[in-house]
């Protein structure tokens, strides 16, 4: 099994082990981790349920207006001659998968593509999985629609956009900007009047971020729908993996990957960390490009942690900010031991790396592993695989130091190491020989605080109810384009994070004659799925079932929908009451008729009690447009 995530950077945190990216979310959050985990097992177990003999067809091609690269200057310092082998400075080709059950129907899509889940600007306080989320659920909608490409009886098509070599990729393809002038940032620092947060990416729907995730998405989509299409080189040869936990902070590299007595380091931060990137600008006075430190900063650094000289040396030229690999209170800061892994897929191997590599130590990657697999192979990288150890740059891009070198953690030599390492499972591949397993990484659950409150209770005003309305409708008419939205009393999420469900629906009336053909299953799952809530989904069964005549169109998982929530007053900490707001943007493939939105929530008694609610919107007409098309 190889898990790879997509890094949006709008989705939950505090699932990792380690202090530094537990940090933002006010520390560990078991919610957040027993989500991902659930939601995992679930998957592997319902793709295990519905095995059945299959093929995987393979195809690739170009995809030309998706991503840039965020740190030009940082590439430019590779080789002439290498940087002249490659067209662009930034991968440009989707690697694309078609899997199809015995009988020829389209079961699922897995393609790789390298661009950042940043499309979603940090100004965002919504879940989102930005860019790639929103290309998987169009083309999953897309298969459930075309029928050449629908599913067997009794399954669902998956689709899945994975990540690359996304280190230095952005969707910010306008290039980056000053918020102040309106010019171009200044390209080594990526500073305006030498500040960094005044520097920021525009994606192609700039100032909409929302408008440049859907771009980015579609683009992604009509590349992977071709591919998918025209896919009919066949991946025959069988499968095959190696995997093995190998302790990063001090590989000792043989001759042939760095020169010397080269080692790795422990894990480190420059002080370009600091200053962000252009799809997320730091702040204070930290500029990337940095490769010398600041005293004041510098006093500030060694309060948490002064690095030894042999840090220092072992880093150079990375000025220390954050001495991670030897700060360990409460925890471990950054991991040291991660995981190197290698499957294979009849002529392709896919290599899952365990960190965010940059586009030519990517390029360096793939060329390593086709070459000591000593065989005519297709090699795609797997980017953020079974674990998290921030970036890895070239040896010459490390040298400036901008945010991606700053966070290559080892050291000078980390991409020389990984090098080392994947010709050893290619090889091992190649010979059919085993590998060690190597140091099992810490469990470190128990050791990481969280400072993330617990839900107390939930409240609502003196005579009002919960799912009840705060502010309807604005109006009864709506056409293609508009945005519908309702304010509802409502109660913490984290009472119940609804899995298989929803917390709203966009729901139309059927007309005279028509049977409701939506299935209440995921909606009865949500409302069932708390603890104290087992035993009566008999019960909203029925009370689903009452609401004859209505069908729903859409969910939570759709782009077309947003689920906004927040406690009202001056001081929301200190409330218990809440308002939820769903929000509908009406698509282009809207059928004419009437509709109503719909809240499902779970509030908490002062008891400690579950119990389930919902509410539901004035109805209202929709107009459908003269004309139609795809989103």
């Amino acid at each position: 099994t190889m898990i790879s995530g997509i890094h949006t950077h709008s989705g939950p945190g505090g699932f990792l082990q380690y202090v530094l990216y537990d940090i933002p979310s006010l520390g560990f959050v078991q919610e957040s981790l027993d989500a991902i985990v659930d939601g995992i097992v679930q998957s592997v177990q319902r793709a295990h349920d519905d095995l059945r003999p299959g093929r995987v067809f393979f195809n690739e091609g170009l995809l030309l207006d998706a991503n840039i690269n965020r740190s030009p200057s940082a590439y430019l310092e590779n080789p002439a001659e290498e940087r002249a082998r490659y067209q662009h400075d930034v991968d440009k080709v989707m690697v694309q998968l078609r899997l199809e059950d015995g009988d020829g129907s389209g079961r699922g899509s897995i393609n790789w593509f390298a661009v950042h889940c940043t499309s979603m600007n940090n100004t965002n306080q919504l879940i989102s999985s930005d860019n790639k989320g929103a290309a998987s659920l169009l083309m999953e909608e897309w298969a459930r629609r075309s029928r050449a490409q629908a599913p067997a009886q009794g399954s669902e098509f998956v689709a899945a956009f994975a990540q690359a070599n996304v280190g230095d990729s952005s969707p910010n393809t306008e290039g980056a900007f000053c918020t102040d002038s309106g010019l171009p940032c200044e390209m080594n620092t990526s500073t305006c009047n030498r500040r960094s947060e005044l520097c920021n990416g525009r994606g192609p729907g700039w100032p909409d971020h929302f408008q440049s995730t859907r771009i980015i998405a579609e683009r992604q989509l009509a590349k992977a729908k071709q591919l998918y299409n025209d896919a009919s080189t066949e991946l025959r040869g069988g499968l095959d993996f190696r995997h093995m936990y190998v302790d990063m902070s001090s590989v000792s590299l043989d001759a042939r990957n760095a020169s010397g007595n080269a080692t790795t380091c422990k894990p480190a931060l420059g002080y370009s960390f600091a200053a962000g990137t252009t799809d997320g600008p730091g702040a204070f006075d930290f500029t990337q490009g940095s490769t010398s430190g600041n005293p004041f900063w510098d006093t500030i650094s060694h309060l948490l942690r002064d690095p030894t000289q042999e840090q220092i040396e072992c880093q150079h030229p990375k000025p220390v900010l954050l001495d991670t690999g030897e700060m360990n209170v409460p925890g471990p800061w950054q991991p040291s031991v991660v995981s190197v892994q290698i499957l294979r897929i009849g002529q392709l191997l896919v290599v899952g790396v365990p960190a965010e590599f940059t586009t030519m130590a990517g390029r360096r990657l793939r060329n390593a592993v086709r070459e000591a697999f000593g065989a005519k192979m297709k090699v795609v990288i797997s980017g953020l695989s079974n674990a998290y150890s921030s970036y890895v740059t070239t040896f010459e891009e490390y040298q400036v130091q901008r945010y991606e070198g700053a966070s290559t953690l080892y050291g000078p030599h980390t991409l020389a190491a990984y090098l080392q390492l994947y010709r050893q499972l290619a090889t091992a591949m190649a010979s059919g020989e085993e590998v060690p397993e190597g140091p099992a990484p810490p469990d470190l659950s128990e050791k990481i605080p969280s400072f993330v409150a617990p839900v107390v209770t939930d409240s609502i005003p003196k005579g009002a109810h919960y799912g009840g309305i705060v502010m309807d409708v604005r109006q009864r008419v709506f056409r293609a384009g508009d945005v519908v939205s309702a304010t509802f009393h409502s109660a913490c999420p984290r009472n119940n994070r609804r899995p298989g469900g929803t917390f709203l629906t966009v729901e139309r009336k059927l007309e005279p004659g028509r049977k409701n053909t939506t299935s209440l299953n995921s909606i009865v799952s949500s409302l069932t799925s708390n603890t104290r809530g087992r035993g009566r989904k008999e019960k909203y069964t029925q009370e689903l079932d009452t609401q004859e005549g209505w069908e729903v169109v859409h969910d939570d998982s759709d782009w077309s929908t947003k689920f906004s929530w927040f406690r009202p007053g001056s001081v929301p900490l200190f409330r218990s009451q809440s308002h939820a707001v769903i929000s509908w943007e009406i698509p282009a493939t809207v059928h004419s008729g009437v509709y109503r939105l719909r809240h499902f929530g779970t509030y908490k008694h002062i008891t400690g009690l579950m119990h389930d609610f919902d509410g539901v919107s004035s109805v209202f007409e929709v107009l459908a447009a003269n004309s139609f098309q795809e989103w």
